[in-house]
């Protein structure tokens, strides 16, 4: 809508139209586009305090997971490292994220600005063993985020997420679900991120093996020989929201599953940690082709620059040129917000809704199309020139 006009009380959208309302207060953007504030669908905020990512491009996963352990925060350092990814995310007009949670932090009810959060209570237990204590901590751990999440202004939700097949047993994925939907909280699990993940799975052997029995972890009963994602999936699929992190090799058979299912299964794609590893070109077009929900996350500083879903856009735009900058934008906003099953009071402008906005300015010259003017902005490299949260201007 040119030249539109957004009429935001105590924090919510009450109108949208083209005329200022009489005795309201206006605030002219200028040649910008206000879009909805962006959904991170995944990231790990205990790595924000990283000054660099770790390992070289092209580094092989399971030797990046190894830098990875080595990196850990404590439970000291964690506060510090979330207060400054939540810093971070918001100056780049994230204004929802979806943060996999080791341990519990108090930063999300002591930032001064705080996006909406769902946090998800990681969980690792490859051996069988050791499924009924991780599922003990589990809930544990969803009780201290409980109380963190009391303490922050109604914006923080839960949620649940074994963290990948390399780490979690399918015994222990099931439990978990189970966990989930009878609290109706979402889930994600990363899956089919590496070609090393899918040996391990097929044949039970390989890196991630070794790295398994480095750390006494290794069980070889855990998953069945000739395990596919598809196994994963229909776990998954017993989810209220499941969100499926990376799926960097999930072939065609898996994506149509995913397309059947999209009213409560999403694949969330993290561009540049993908370029980063230097993986095979993405399946994005497929994806959208089959009806899969997408959405956008940004991994870690592990893995990325920073924390901005608007340079993810940009990376998506450039990587996929097929893919039309509605969609895009659609994945950074929306189908975040309804893969984490917070879309109703987050991703969209409408009336009712939170007024979480994003404002980008247009370069020059640009005609006044919609998609004319979405595209010159994810083939741009400005920040963000303003961004609110609950109405209250927070860049």
């Amino acid at each position: 809508m040119e030249g539109g006009v957004v009429v935001v009380e105590n924090g919510r959208i009450v109108e949208i139209g083209r005329r200022t309302p009489p005795g309201a207060v206006e605030q002219d953007l200028g040649d910008a586009l206000l879009i909805p504030g962006l959904v991170n669908a995944h990231t790990h905020l205990e790595f924000s305090s990283l000054k660099k990512r770790l390992g070289k491009p092209g580094i092989s996963l399971p030797e990046w997971v190894r830098l990875v352990i080595g990196q850990r925060p404590t439970s000291r350092q964690v506060d510090k490292a979330v207060a400054a990814g939540l810093q971070q995310s918001v100056q780049a007009g994230v204004t929802t994220v979806a943060d996999i949670c080791r341990l519990p932090s108090n930063a999300y009810a002591d930032a001064a600005v705080c996006p909406r959060s769902v946090l998800m209570q990681e969980s690792i237990g490859y051996s069988q063993a050791r499924a009924a204590s991780a599922l003990s901590a589990a809930k544990q751990g969803l009780e201290e985020l409980g109380a963190a999440s009391q303490r922050a202004d109604g914006r923080v939700s839960l949620g649940v997420s074994p963290h990948a097949p390399y780490t979690v047993s399918p015994h222990l994925i099931r439990e978990l679900v189970s966990l989930a939907s009878e609290r109706r909280l979402p889930v994600a699990l990363h899956l089919a991120e590496s070609p090393e993940e899918l040996e391990l799975m097929n044949s039970g052997t390989g890196p991630f093996q070794e790295l398994l029995e480095e750390r006494s972890m290794w069980d070889p009963w855990s998953v069945s020989r000739g395990a596919t994602p598809q196994d994963y999936l229909r776990i998954l699929n017993l989810a209220p929201h499941a969100l499926v992190v990376h799926g960097n090799y999930l072939d065609h058979a898996s994506l149509a599953m995913m397309g059947r299912h999209a009213d409560s299964m999403s694949l969330v794609y993290c561009p540049r940690t993908h370029s980063y590893f230097q993986h095979s070109e993405y399946p994005l077009a497929e994806a959208l082709a089959l009806g899969v929900r997408v959405c956008i996350g940004s991994d870690s500083l592990a893995s990325s620059p920073d924390l901005s879903i608007l340079s993810e856009m940009r990376e998506v735009a450039a990587k996929h040129p097929t893919v039309s900058p509605d969609a895009i934008l659609r994945m950074a906003t929306h189908s975040g917000a309804e893969a984490l099953g917070v879309n109703d009071r987050s991703g969209s402008i409408r009336p009712g809704a939170p007024a979480d906005m994003v404002a980008v300015n247009v370069p020059g010259g640009i005609d006044g199309r919609a998609n004319s003017l979405l595209e010159s902005v994810l083939n741009d490299d400005q920040p963000i020139a303003g961004c609110w949260i609950g109405g209250q201007a927070v860049v």
